[in-house]
């Protein structure tokens, strides 16, 4: 990550005022990390609640969804969101349930509990999980002032995106292409860099970097999830064991194709193409 305004013709900065700017930055950036979460926080935390207290009246899964649309609500009518960016994480919702229901059926994972809002075997809360990622990346783009520089053209981006979608359903009948997906990203985003503002300064990184980085962290929370027992994978289902990190890059391209929509559609709002 680099300071992109620097220090420049201020002559040299003393280590102990290079390192208090830095844990000053690491703080507000963690800071404004935070705020960007809350949608997913509160997602963790009712997994967690419901998992250790049993809630009267309704089965847990009906709980969850009530919860995320109270949530939902909450935010809009606080502000936190805008309805722009409602109308993005809707979009999320219906393509993380199209997922879901797809996944369920091949046996990928499951939902053994129960609840009158399943379809298919799957929560209708579950796409939530995938709506809080598309709320995490609003976010953070509009505390952070993201931009980018060195987008690739539409002709290229959109068809990799929808075939990293699509290769997640394909891989069960077809070969699974993940890793060339992976390698065609680096190679039409090798230009692109991601800057954003941290206490008025200016970062920058890979566009690259930021999709390894975020698809590990959604990696660590799939572990926490799990944990509560949000989904359980076929291997899960005796005891709780650490998700295989293989996982990783699942998460990594699905964050590559959410990334892709939302970045998609913010350079629309503004009229670039």
């Amino acid at each position: 990550m680099l300071d992109v305004k620097g220090w420049a013709g201020r002559g040299p900065i003393p280590l102990q005022a290079r390192l208090r700017r830095a844990l000053v930055q690491l703080v507000r950036f963690g800071w404004q990390q935070a705020l960007a979460c809350v949608f997913p926080v509160v997602i963790f935390a009712a997994l967690a609640v419901t998992q250790t207290v049993p809630l009267p009246g309704l089965p847990r899964y009906d709980w969850l969804l009530l919860i995320c649309l109270a949530m939902q609500v909450w935010m809009l009518r606080a502000g936190l969101e805008t309805r722009d960016e409602l109308k993005v994480i809707t979009v999320f919702h219906l393509i993380g349930l199209a997922l879901e229901l797809f996944k369920v059926h091949m046996g990928s994972w499951s939902y053994p509990g129960e609840g009158w809002t399943k379809l298919g075997g799957v929560p209708l809360y579950s796409g939530f999980m995938y709506a809080s990622v598309a709320s995490y990346l609003c976010q953070a783009w509009r505390r952070l002032r993201v931009e980018l520089t060195g987008w690739p053209p539409q002709w290229l981006a959109v068809p990799l995106a929808a075939a990293i979608y699509l290769n997640f359903f394909t891989h069960h009948y077809w070969i699974d292409v993940r890793w060339w997906l992976a390698g065609l990203v680096l190679l039409v985003f090798a230009r692109t860099w991601v800057y954003f503002e941290v206490g008025a300064r200016q970062y920058r990184m890979p566009l690259a970097l930021s999709f390894v980085l975020i698809g590990f962290f959604i990696w660590v929370a799939e572990n926490v999830a799990t944990y509560f027992r949000a989904w359980e994978y076929p291997d899960q289902s005796d005891a709780w064991r650490l998700v295989h990190v293989g996982k990783v890059s699942s998460w990594l391209l699905l964050v590559i194709v959410s990334f892709l929509i939302v970045a998609a559609l913010k350079q629309v709002k503004k009229g670039r193409f």
